[in-house]
């Protein structure tokens, strides 16, 4: 697996917030950022799989 480059732009208020999670966390923005979309696609995907499970079971 190989790694690309996303850049962002944003504004200063966005990134300190960023920053401040992050550091409680203990993370970089970037590794907090990473987390946070790779959280989210997991939720995203998992719903998907419950939809999908409820159809097939014709669960209303």
């Amino acid at each position: 697996m190989g790694t690309d480059v996303l850049s962002l732009r944003m504004d200063h208020e966005l990134l300190e917030r960023l920053r401040q999670h992050a550091a409680k966390r203990g993370m970089s923005v970037q590794d907090y950022v990473v987390q946070t979309l790779i959280r989210d696609d997991f939720d995203q995907r998992f719903q998907t799989a419950v939809e999908e499970t409820e159809k097939f079971y014709d669960v209303t």
